[in-house]
């Protein structure tokens, strides 16, 4: 399946109001995979950026818990940037989509929810390579 960026999705996730503070929920059914793997990314210094990776196969889900960040996306054609600032809404990702988080702010918390536990021959970390991997 070649994928694309009109393949990407801004997923709500849904939310319980409450005057005493909103709870977020994410169970199986809201994402389109069983996640295998959770992880976050805090104490970006300003100014670093993280991801400049594509996945073969590998599908996540980025989830902004608190502050922001943008994702700059790329699948070898086009180019899209999306800010990411509210923890009930994910950006989901398929695979064979270049990404790049840039832009962190101070406090910034990101969720990352992965369909496939950690396997660097996974990765595509040369963005030359990930355009010939989309031919």
């Amino acid at each position: 399946m070649k994928t694309s960026l009109k393949d990407i999705q801004l997923l709500t996730i849904p939310k319980i109001k409450d005057h005493r503070g909103n709870i977020a929920v994410i169970e199986n059914e809201v994402l389109p995979f069983e996640f295998k793997r959770v992880y976050y990314l805090y104490d970006v210094p300003s100014g670093a950026k993280r991801g400049g990776h594509a996945h073969k196969t590998l599908q996540q889900v980025l989830i902004a818990l608190s502050g922001s960040f943008d994702v700059v996306l790329k699948d070898g054609s086009e180019e899209n940037r999306i800010t990411l600032n509210r923890p009930d809404q994910g950006l989901l990702l398929p695979n064979g989509i270049w990404r790049e988080l840039e832009n962190f702010s101070s406090g910034c918390v990101c969720l990352v929810m992965a369909s496939a536990e950690f396997d660097e021959a996974e990765y595509i970390r040369d963005f030359q390579d990930f355009l010939a991997f989309k031919k």
